[in-house]
């Protein structure tokens, strides 16, 4: 177990108060521009189309060490938790941390981090070089430093959150660190990294990530069974959806707690993914029928996860634990970003938005939706019309299960590469570090 051995030579490091920087040095800085909305909804919520203009950013962010603090303006995000009980996240986290703190103010109310995420901040900022440069000096081999890194971002991004957690007595305000991508195949080693990840980094408003690999669906219950708080990640399909809610309540049960409020969850149902695969498959198929199914498969499906959401979390059973305090485990939107640019860039924000969920978004979709996004309760508006999608597919020959196991492959692989490239550029660091001192 090299990873829970690397992640044992962690330390714990004190928050950044909101003047305290990495380096003083000024990072990349880079801002994308509103897109103007004019959505033309089809029959249903299902398929949206725009057009494009820009307008000036709102959101400038790993910019000037120190944050650069601007006050914020109310903007739809408030309206999203306030009127429909949907909780907007922020999908990055990089330095400086204090960074958040104008996102925050806009309404934005958690984040979330992969290793993506991080291979990206810490491979293109010089913010991360004093510490690293610390560490190594120190002795730590590299993948122990680079948990040293992340664990410092995921400490202070939660002191930015504190108050949320604090106000919502623990149902909201959570920042996300991923378990290694090498465990994604190992129950048990997962299970042993996310408590010590949970031990290092010291939050009460942290989520240990967990991918819902066949593999780690029981250590997604053992966890929660442990009294750890989990987001459940690359969830793509309903059946593996319904294993994951099994888990926690699973989780739940077998705690032995008699006071459940602070164990939560939220489960992470990928959403664009799925367009970007399945429409390739509809253009392969090529008729008239499968190709007018293009970019309506992803929100269909989330809708049904709704469904099965709202079905899961009622009854004896719940009820039951209801009692002991326990929260629903909601859930979580993740890759919310457009990659089609014929369709609307509020696509996989705008049709799913309901009650007791969150939503988190990278820089393109939470400006957008920040910019122009119509705030009413639409993830159960139509339900029939996404089962009459999800089974017009299935019609064409197409197989949801292996379809989510496609693309739960590549995103296993993917934060692998990401994780295992970042590995590699903080040697070549060290190296380079080494030879300057001689």
């Amino acid at each position: 177990m090299a990873t829970i051995s690397n992640l044992a030579n962690l330390t714990r490091t004190p928050c950044l108060d909101s003047k305290s920087s990495s380096s003083g040095s000024v990072l990349p800085r880079s801002s994308i521009s509103f897109r103007t909305l004019n959505a033309k909804l089809s029959s249903s919520h299902l398929s949206l189309r725009y057009n494009q203009q820009s307008t000036p950013s709102l959101f400038v962010r790993c910019s000037v060490s120190g944050g650069n603090g601007t006050a914020g303006k109310r903007t739809p995000l408030h309206d999203l938790y306030e009127k429909e009980g949907q909780s907007p996240w922020y999908d990055n986290l990089c330095r400086p941390v204090t960074d958040l703190l104008p996102l925050i103010a806009r309404g934005v109310r958690g984040v979330t981090s992969n290793p993506a995420i991080f291979q990206k901040a810490i491979s293109t900022s010089n913010a991360y070089n004093d510490q690293f440069r610390t560490l190594v000096e120190s002795g730590k081999d590299i993948e122990s430093a680079y948990w040293e890194l992340v664990v410092k971002d995921i400490q202070d991004a939660c002191k930015l959150f504190e108050s949320i957690y604090d106000e919502t007595d623990g149902a909201d305000g959570y920042v996300s660190v991923e378990v290694s991508p090498r465990l994604a195949d190992d129950t048990q080693g997962t299970v042993e990294a996310a408590k010590y990840l949970q031990k290092v980094v010291d939050r009460r408003n942290v989520y240990i990530k967990i991918p819902a690999t066949a593999p780690c669906i029981p250590s997604i219950r053992d966890v929660i069974a442990a009294g750890i708080s989990v987001n459940v990640t690359l969830i793509f399909s309903i059946a593996r959806y319904e294993a994951v809610i099994d888990a926690y309540l699973d989780g739940l049960e077998a705690s032995g707690l008699d006071d459940l409020s602070r164990v939560t969850s939220v489960a992470s149902f990928f959403v664009s993914r799925v367009d970007t695969l399945m429409d390739k498959m509809l253009e392969q198929i090529g008729t008239p029928e499968a190709l007018d199914l293009r970019g309506k498969a992803a929100v269909a499906q989330a809708a049904l996860a709704y469904k099965l959401y709202q079905k899961k979390f009622s009854g004896p059973r719940w009820e039951a634990l209801v009692k002991k305090g326990a929260k629903k485990q909601r859930l979580l939107w993740a890759s919310t970003s457009v990659k089609n640019p014929a369709y609307s860039d509020t696509l996989y924000v705008a049709p799913l938005i309901g009650p007791d969920t969150v939503s988190t978004m990278p820089d393109q979709a939470l400006e957008a939706f920040a910019d122009h996004g119509i705030v009413k309760r639409t993830i159960d508006a139509n339900v029939s019309e996404a089962e009459g999608v999800y089974s017009a597919l299935e019609k064409l020959g197409i197989d949801w299960n292996k379809v989510g196991e496609q693309l739960e492959d590549e995103g296993v692989d993917s934060f692998k590469k990401s994780f295992e490239s970042l590995l590699g550029t903080l040697q070549e660091k060290a190296n380079t570090l080494k030879l300057a001192s001689h």
